[in-house]
This record gives C-alpha cells, structure tokens and sequence, in this order.
C-alpha cells in the first residue's frame, strides 16, 4: 500500500509492509523519490527494518545484493557505490547510536560525504542538531504488531 501527500514541511509518501521482503522491496521504489544530494534521518526503534529498507535501497542502485548489507552499529559508516539513471551515486549508511556528542560525529567528516552524487542515510541522527538542521528528510519506520511496518517518507522540496 502506498500514498502521498504534500506538507508544510515538503512530500509525505506512505508505505506499509507486511515482511522484511516488502520492506526491501519498499527501499527499492524510494530510490525513485530519493535524488542527491539528500541527507536523511532514517527513524525507527531497534529491530524495526531500518536497516533491511537499506538492502533496498543498496540493491536498486546496484550497489550491493541485500545480503551484503549489514547495519553499521560497530563501524559507524558503511559506502557503497552505485548508479541512479546511469550517473554514479554514493551512498553513505551511518549509525550514530553510539556517538555521545557533536565533537565524536564530527570525527565522521560528514561534511565531506555530502557530496552532489550522494545519499546519506543516518540511523538515530536526530539524536544531534547538526544532523538535523542539515537533513533534507526523514525516513520513518514503525511496528504496526509482528512483520507489519508502516514506513512514512518526508522530504523537504
């Protein structure tokens, strides 16, 4: 199931899955929407599908097979590299759950993965106002009960 809608803050679209499967599949249709250079929040509590909606997202852009994608808890960044209607695309998943302060992100040089071809994705980045001031949308998952996510996608125009 899929909608839209627009905002005052830019496009909601929609989304709800019924398995891991839909929700790699869903990342698969966001790289339609998704246009870099973005920076987006990717939300949702522990074991909710964030990272398997980035399996989606690797696998459509032809940067890695599902599999391959893993979640960055330990190392913080994984790159991966890609094409979007025959251009290259990075495309940048971080996890900052365990980073305590503005002073440990800046040690990421996110700054230097904001680049024209890139697509940054950050777990728990609302955590920091840097994050958030620079992000140009959210990817929102949340538990409707057992494999059931609903999966809302802001972004700002």
């Amino acid at each position: 199931m899929t909608s839209s809608a627009p905002t005052t803050e830019g496009k909601i679209h929609e989304f709800t899955t019924q398995s891991g499967a839909d929700t790699i599949e869903v990342g698969r249709k966001l790289v339609r929407l998704l246009k870099p250079p973005q920076l987006l929040l990717l939300r949702g509590e522990l074991g909710t599908g964030k990272t398997t909606l980035v399996k989606g997202i690797a696998q459509a852009l032809d940067a890695a097979e599902p599999d391959e994608v893993t979640s960055p808890t330990f190392t913080l960044l994984h790159e991966y590299d890609g094409t979007r209607d025959g251009k290259p695309v990075k495309l940048y998943h971080l996890d900052v759950y365990r980073l305590e302060g503005e002073r440990q992100l800046e040690t990421l040089g996110l700054e230097e993965l904001l680049t024209p071809d890139a697509l940054v994705l950050v777990e728990w980045g609302e955590k920091f106002k840097s994050i958030r001031k620079r992000a140009t949308g959210e990817i929102v998952i949340s538990s409707e009960g057992g494999d059931k996510r609903k999966i809302t996608v802001i972004l700002k125009e």
